[in-house]
């Protein structure tokens, strides 16, 4: 079974982005998902995309509930985040999303990028 943990710092900043997209695209929030998705690149190999998303593809999507979210992750990607463990976090040089991944065998200094 598909597995991702978001903290109850990342659930509540995913539920203000999904709350400010249904009210900037007048629709529902509850037809919005968090989507995470890998992509080569970055300067390890592999970038994290994360997005507030109305879409699922019942081919090649997984949706995973935690938290009281729903996150969707292609199938590929799931390969490389699953067990993955999402974090959000502010400190006086920025704040963002951390991934931490099981499956990273090394990253860049800044997280955003990862190898496998």
């Amino acid at each position: 079974m598909p597995e991702l943990t978001l903290t109850d710092r990342a659930i509540a900043k995913v539920k203000n982005y999904i709350a400010a997209t249904a009210l900037e695209t007048k629709q529902p929030s509850e037809s919005y998902r968090l989507r995470i998705r890998i992509q080569g690149g970055g300067c390890s190999g592999f970038s994290y995309m994360l997005g507030v998303d109305n879409s699922v593809n019942d081919k090649t999507d997984i949706i995973i509930p935690t938290g009281g979210l729903e996150v969707v992750v292609d199938k590929k990607s799931l390969l490389y985040v699953n067990g993955s463990i999402i974090d959000y976090f502010e400190d006086f040089m920025g704040s963002g999303f951390k991934i931490t991944n099981p499956n990273a065998t090394g990253s860049c200094g800044c997280g955003k990028s990862f190898n496998a």
